[in-house]
């Protein structure tokens, strides 16, 4: 499951080590213990596939937990949906994503799944059932915005014949075909606000009674909701109940966008493009090598599903054997470049310090929160710069939207 090296070893050393493992397709996750640490081992190893990395010395603590966020990814990646692409990805963001689901898979609580259109969130709904101890039972989905109110109700929680014009037989709802198993009410905010009461019971008595009947049916299910809005917006909009929003939000996970992802981005172009070279069977495809960095500029309002329909529009539309920037450039084009038009304020009589946050803050906003790519325009590695941020008060994974005077 998990493969722990050094990088300086006689005969192989781990970057090559890497590189056999791949050649003979193992796929252990990889931990570089490492006394002669660069950022170019260091990003080289994580590009050929390595979980992270240590560097000597270090506490057999710190070691354990490495092993230990390891091993949650393992199990992950032997799921049935390891290739989701709403989990390819080696970014902090989403190391953070896998092993929160991880956790929350074994209990039975229910998850209120965020983020924006395009991201993955029922792939990340689909993954928490493989995961949990239900999987061998149902999963049932709703999409709730493309139903009217009283067919909401009836998909829910079934009807009897004649409950209303044009019901002529009985109908088993959603909640009881889900018995067993997982619900899955995808963008929940769109259900009707006199049928969110109804929904509240459900969710604390686990029993209904169908459209057209007074016989109350006990079901064992366990729900999960998506939203790609802002539930507590819509609470105070009065558009969605402050009740059913604390019932749903035992658990809440916010899937990021892809813009906040880093080199997910890049990840996620070959994995799509992997899978879609078998489709077409063209397996000479690849992207040039400036590419990547023109989707790295790019700041992805569709996210995940936008870049999955833009590899496959490039795989069908390019020459013998590459995908060029002429090729894709023209679809990345517009108001969704990344702009980088931020500066530093610097003022006479600002000490050292001072400056360096302030330039360092400015160059993190015009890569849009990137830290590698910000990392790489100081030139400094990404660790010191995470180190920095930590002492300018800015917590893993916050994004700089405004900098202090």
């Amino acid at each position: 499951d998990v493969v722990i090296t050094d990088l300086q070893m006689p005969g192989m050393n781990g970057l090559e080590l890497i590189r056999e493992l791949t050649r003979q397709s193992i796929a252990p996750q990889i931990l570089m213990i490492t006394a002669h640490a660069t950022v170019g081992t260091a990003v080289e190893a994580m590009r050929l596939g390595a979980f992270d990395y240590l560097e000597k010395p270090f506490d057999a603590a710190r070691l354990e937990e490495c092993v230990a966020r390891a091993c949650v990814r393992s199990s992950l990646s032997s799921s049935p949906q390891c290739n989701s692409p709403a989990l390819v990805g080696s970014s902090d963001a989403m190391r953070r994503l896998r092993e929160q689901l991880a956790r929350i898979a074994q209990t039975d609580e229910t998850v209120l799944i965020c983020g924006e259109s395009g991201t993955g969130k029922e792939m990340v709904a689909q993954m928490l059932h493989q995961l949990s101890r239900r999987s061998d039972g149902p999963m049932v989905s709703l999409n709730c915005p493309v139903l009217s109110e009283q067919l909401t109700e009836s998909e829910l929680f079934g009807h009897r014949r004649g409950a209303f014009t044009g019901a002529d037989r009985d109908r088993t709802g959603r909640f009881e075909a889900a018995h067993g198993g997982t619900l899955l009410l995808d963008e929940v905010t769109e259900v009707d606000l006199q049928l969110q009461a109804k929904l509240l019971r459900v969710l604390q008595e686990r029993k209904f009674e169908a459209v057209g009947s007074s016989e109350t049916i006990a079901v064992d299910v366990r729900v999960l909701a998506t939203t790609n809005r802002n539930l507590q917006s819509e609470v105070a909009a009065g558009r969605f109940r402050e009740d059913l929003y604390y019932r749903l939000a035992v658990l809440p996970i916010e899937v990021p966008p892809l813009r906040e992802r880093g080199d997910d981005v890049a990840e996620l172009a070959e994995h799509f493009l992997a899978d879609v070279r078998r489709r077409l069977d063209r397996p000479q495809l690849a992207f040039d090598v400036d590419v990547p960095g023109l989707l790295l500029d790019y700041s992805w309002p569709g996210n995940v599903r936008e870049l999955h329909n833009l590899v496959t529009r490039a795989c069908v539309l390019a020459g013998e054997s590459s995908i060029t920037s002429e090729l894709i450039g023209p679809w990345l084009a517009g108001s969704h470049r990344t702009q980088n038009t931020t500066s530093a304020t610097l003022r006479v009589g600002m000490s050292l310090a001072e400056m360096e946050r302030e330039l360092i803050l400015a160059t993190l906003q015009n890569n849009d929160g990137h830290r590698a790519r910000t990392a790489e325009a100081l030139g400094i590695g990404v660790r010191t710069l995470s180190g920095k941020l930590r002492d300018f008060g800015v917590p893993p994974g916050e994004k700089v939207l405004a900098r202090a005077g």
